[in-house]
């Protein structure tokens, strides 16, 4: 299958053209010459009970999921690297395709973007899959971590996950343990993206991940330590008609406090209401935080040289009812992936150095941010 690693000086993906996807993907399948009924996908809706290990699997009932895994590493000789391993599933829509008993058919179709941030040379890489469901080249199991295309994988349980990525004389593999239980982000189940009912996702974290493996660079195998972070979430219809592109922000403090906030952009430039975020204190516990809780300001930009879009470069968040005054200043600052072979979504995703004061005390850290939708507006 298509894979592609860049090298570059220096959660949400949305699928939008799927169809150009699913014509590369079919080869010499038929489809056939009347429209086909839509499969009825299950929509995020309140009152969903999570399960695990059960929930770290596969949810076939719901058209889009994605497991995310960004980190930041150390070499015994205190060289310092950021990574992004993320698996995308997307449903077929169409009824005929979902129900062809044949082994090729394609029920799903999967998406992977993996990437390394090297600090110390100031550069970023990146290589993505994409593949077919059928004869095991690409798959996610339900009720366990298992998801995978061709030999990239990740795999485990809720005492640990195992990541495996290799391209070009480029890879990874590392052993993920987490350190805090699983996080909910949301109410009642589900993290709001909208107004309307459906507009939502389930999402949860594993926000504080310890990290031990092996990193390769230009063939070179690296013995790293460090930090990860986890998302898994999964949905039917996220986004609205009006909403063009999102802020996604994750953030690891020394004192093994964490953050995640995400702001949702209208067409109109104003953020959606329903942007959101959760706290997570020291000992796992978590508070809910709602638009009006942070204040994101973007205190520089950043034109990309490949795509010409034009990205917020530097950040401070505000959340006044903890005391919380960070600023997130990206490590490299050339972190686009430009998806051309995969999802074909233009997208800024990188590793970020954390500074700032929490009730009056100085607080520092690492977190990663996505930026989508500043290269053309994301479509649903």
């Amino acid at each position: 299958m298509p894979s592609l690693l860049q090298p570059v000086r220096h959660r949400w993906i949305v699928l939008a053209p799927i169809f150009l996807v699913f014509s590369a993907l079919l080869g010499p399948f038929t489809i056939p010459a009347l429209p086909a009924p839509e499969h009825r996908f299950r929509p995020a809706l309140p009152g969903y009970v999570y399960r695990f290990p059960w929930d770290l699997g596969s949810h076939d009932e719901f058209q889009t999921e994605w497991w995310y895994y960004t980190g930041h590493l150390l070499s015994a000789d205190q060289h310092r690297y950021g990574y992004q391993l993320t698996f995308f599933r997307r449903a077929v829509a169409s009824e005929a395709i979902r129900q062809n008993p044949s082994r090729w058919a394609m029920r799903n179709i999967y998406f992977a973007h993996f990437a390394v941030t090297d600090e110390e040379h100031d550069e970023f890489r990146f290589a993505e899959k994409i593949s077919r469901e059928g004869l095991g080249k690409a798959g996610a199991e339900t009720g366990r971590l298992a998801v995978w295309i061709d030999q990239w994988r990740a795999d485990g349980d809720v005492t640990g996950h195992f990541l495996h990525a290799a391209d070009q004389g480029q890879g990874l593999d590392l052993k993920l343990t987490p350190q805090k239980p699983a996080v909910v982000h949301g109410y009642q189940g589900i993290s709001r993206k909208g107004d309307l009912d459906g507009e939502a996702s389930h999402y949860y974290s594993f926000t504080r991940m310890k990290t031990e493996g092996t990193l390769l660079l230009d063939g070179r195998a690296i013995p790293v330590t460090g930090l990860s972070w986890m998302d898994h979430e999964f949905g039917s219809n996220q986004l609205g008609t009006e909403q063009v592109g999102w802020d996604w922000f994750s953030v690891q403090l020394e004192d093994r406090s964490e953050l995640m906030y995400y702001q949702i952009r209208r067409r109109d430039g104003s953020v959606e209401p329903a942007s959101a975020g959760t706290w997570i204190q020291s000992d796992g516990s978590s508070i809910p935080l709602r638009r009006e809780d942070a204040r994101i300001e973007v205190l520089e930009d950043w034109r990309s040289p490949k795509s010409g879009a034009r990205y917020p470069g530097r950040w401070r968040i505000t959340v006044p009812s903890l005391r919380l005054v960070v600023e997130l200043v990206p490590t490299v600052r050339d972190q686009e992936l430009i998806t051309r072979s995969s999802t074909q979504v233009t997208y800024w995703e990188g590793s970020v150095a954390v500074k700032g004061s929490r009730e009056g005390r100085p607080v520092s850290g690492v977190g990663y941010v996505e930026l989508t939708g500043y290269a053309g507006a994301l479509k649903q």
